[in-house]
C-alpha cells in the first residue's frame, strides 16, 4: 500500500523560503512522475512542480525561477520542494502525489499535468503567507 506524507509547510512573511518533503513508501514502480499540487480555498487544485525518474521537470508559470523540484531515491522515495521568494498568492494546501508507474511521463511538458492523472496522494501540509 503506497502512503505519502508531507511536511514542512509554515506560516512565513513575503519574500522567504520554505522546503517541503514528501516521503513515499510503498510504492514499487521502477519508473514514476511524482510532483507538488496546490489548492487554495475555493480554489481548483492545481499543479505547481512535477519530476520524473527520466529526469524531465515542469513548473506552473507563477512559480518558474523561485521553486525547485527535487527527489531523492535510496531505500524510498523522498521528493522535496523549495520556495524561494514566497507570495501572499502562494499560500495554499501543498499535496504530494504520484502517479501510477509513469503514466504521465508523456504529458511532463511546459507545465504539470492536469491533477486527475495522478492516483496517490498525501494528506497535505499548509502553507500560508500573509499580504
Amino acid at each position: 500500500q503506497v502512503h505519502i506524507m508531507e511536511s514542512g509547510g509554515d506560516s512565513v512573511q513575503a519574500g522567504a523560503s520554505l522546503r517541503l518533503s514528501c516521503e513515499v513508501s510503498g510504492y514499487t514502480y521502477a519508473e514514476y512522475c511524482m510532483g507538488w499540487f496546490r489548492q487554495a480555498p475555493g480554489k481548483e487544485r492545481e499543479g505547481v512542480a512535477v519530476i520524473c525518474t527520466d529526469g524531465r521537470t515542469a513548473y506552473e508559470t507563477s512559480v518558474r525561477g523561485r521553486f525547485t523540484i527535487s527527489r531523492e531515491n535510496v531505500n524510498k522515495i523522498t521528493l522535496y520542494l523549495r520556495m524561494n521568494s514566497l507570495k501572499p498568492e502562494d499560500t495554499g494546501m501543498y499535496y504530494c502525489a504520484a502517479d501510477s508507474g509513469g503514466i504521465t511521463m508523456g504529458l511532463v511538458r511546459e507545465a504539470p499535468p492536469s491533477a486527475r492523472f495522478y492516483g496517490y496522494w498525501g494528506q497535505g501540509t499548509q502553507v500560508t503567507v500573509p499580504s
